[in-house]
């Protein structure tokens, strides 16, 4: 199915690219940013892996549409880990009004996976 393919995809490149955010973070910022700057960093880096390995997951729930949920938490991740990011880099801390969004979209599609996978017929 087309869609499981995508989750793993996103999920993979999620987790491909929050390895090497975390790994930037941890080597190049660690003598640039002020530590409180590299917690929100690290907060990003943390969110954006663990609803990577969530997408993979996802990814393995053959016969169950979860297309819809897969684009709420990967949407909610980018808005969430992304604003993060840029507000650590920036400090422009307006962002810290952004990034509750992209929370409320990661809980939405976890939200909705529950009902989803609630409804799907038992194996």
């Amino acid at each position: 199915m087309q869609s499981t393919r995508m989750l793993r995809l996103s999920g993979a490149l999620l987790a491909f690219t929050g390895i090497a955010l975390g790994a930037f973070g941890a080597h190049a910022l660690r003598s640039i940013l002020a530590p409180p700057l590299l917690e929100v960093w690290h907060t990003g880096v943390e969110y954006q892996l663990w609803n990577a390995m969530g997408l993979i997951g996802l990814g393995g729930w053959n016969g169950v549409d979860m297309r819809g949920p897969g684009r709420l938490i990967g949407g909610g991740v980018l808005v969430f880990s992304g604003s993060l990011y840029v507000l650590a880099l920036t400090g422009a801390h307006w962002l810290g009004a952004v990034t509750p969004l992209g929370g409320l979209a990661m809980l939405a599609g976890w939200a909705w996976v529950g009902w989803r996978g609630s409804r799907a017929p038992s194996e």
